[in-house]
């Protein structure tokens, strides 16, 4: 669950592999250019603080049948949520949308002030919204009927609700549906904002000089250890971290950036840091070395595009990651992989827009993409092939 943290955007490549790390690397991945298709809290963590949120007013419900009702237009896509294949939200600069047919048309459900900045649903009944600078955090239980302000986001980080109660935000907790969190402890000077998946198990990393840790912990936060540790050839600009189990944990580590080109890569581990599955290593002319990986190594596995696009978890063994290229005709890509990392495919369409892309699946063959851009309308896409195919089915009003 992940979002604009690049914040989610060609020259001559170089891709390098392969590294010391405190836990096995189990090797680099392999890349395929010829896609096929495939068919409650137990124990709340000890607190440093507390964030009381600041009384808010509810927020005004809209309801209605319309897809575009006239005093709202749908321009700007800033978030996307799926409830399932055929349902879901997005949001925009003052409002919310639902669909119940895949996106080809939607209702407005909320208008308010501030842009939608995050989207989750639990289900299809249940989902959450933040909004404007101040993170205001919306609410609804009769899916989207009816929102309502239930406090303020402790952080700009994701949030992911495990159940309607709890919930967490990088590293803030609440187990009261967002009116209330709590601090957990966190290493000092990390890199972008650690992760939990429960209340026990997260995940955070860390440079120190010229090495890059990956963090661990299993009590909460109490006490943290290293998982993986690897030489760095350059900084450390940003970090994203994704699970979707106790043990498991997807690392995305940003480089350098230069020629609107900027290196990254993405590691893996399904047995809680023991082995790790060296997924992407994109290094560039412009950013350098991709982290973690040796300079002059160009073994390792890439994804297309010069800049990382937005990386959406399905399971241990199931991810999906956009790429950009801001200096190419059509600068949006998706690649995936459906063995833990093992093998990474490159998709062979692409897909214009010059602003932020927003992807998300429901299961490993069925999902979203939408794409923006400053000038001309967001445009919507599905796939029910895992990303081999994606079929057109809206486009949304043209920028004011």
């Amino acid at each position: 669950m992940l979002k604009k943290y690049m914040p989610v955007l060609a020259l001559a490549v170089l891709t390098l592999a392969g590294c010391e790390s405190s836990g096995t690397t189990n090797g680099a991945a392999n890349v395929s250019d010829s896609p096929q298709p495939t068919a409650a809290a137990t124990a709340q963590a000890t607190a440093q603080a507390t964030v009381q949120p600041a009384a808010t007013p509810s927020a005004k419900p809209v309801t209605g049948t319309s897809d575009k009702p006239s005093k709202v237009a749908m321009t700007g896509v800033t978030a996307v949520r799926l409830a399932d294949a055929k349902s879901g939200w997005i949001g925009g600069k003052g409002w919310i949308a639902h669909t119940e047919d895949s996106g080809a048309k939607w209702q407005i459900q909320y208008e308010g002030s501030g842009e939608v900045k995050q989207l989750f649903a639990l289900n299809g009944k249940e989902a959450w919204a933040s909004t404007g600078n101040e993170g205001s955090l919306l609410s609804t239980k009769d899916g989207g009927q009816h929102w309502t302000t239930v406090g303020k986001m402790p952080n700009a980080a994701f949030f992911h609700f495990i159940s309607k109660g709890e919930a967490f935000s990088g590293s803030a907790h609440t187990v009261d549906g967002g009116v209330k969190w709590t601090q957990m402890s966190v290493p000092e000077g990390i890199t972008g904002d650690a992760y939990f998946h429960d209340a026990n198990n997260g995940w955070a990393v860390k440079q120190v000089k010229d090495t890059v840790e990956v963090l661990r912990t299993q009590d909460g936060g109490k006490t943290w250890k290293s998982a993986m540790s690897r030489k760095n050839e350059a900084s450390l600009t940003g970090a994203v971290i994704r699970s979707v189990g106790a043990n498991d944990a997807w690392i995305l580590l940003i480089g350098d950036s230069g020629m609107t080109q900027t290196s990254y890569s993405l590691f893996h581990t399904k047995d809680g840091g023991k082995t790790w599955q060296t997924v992407l290593a994109n290094s560039t002319a412009g950013g350098g070395p991709a982290p973690g990986i040796p300079a002059g190594d160009t073994t390792g596995p890439k994804n297309t595009g010069t800049k990382p696009g937005p990386l959406y978890v399905v399971s241990p063994d199931v991810a999906f990651m956009g790429g950009q290229c801001p200096s190419c005709d059509k600068p949006n890509s998706v690649g995936w992989t459906k063995d833990g990392g093992k093998t990474w495919v490159n998709g062979k369409e692409t897909f214009t827009g010059y602003g932020e892309l927003l992807l998300a699946m429901a299961d490993s063959n069925q999902g979203w993409l939408i794409t923006n851009d400053n000038t001309q309308p967001s445009v919507m896409y599905t796939t029910g092939s895992g990303g081999v195919n994606w079929t057109k089915v809206h486009t949304f009003d043209a920028p004011k």
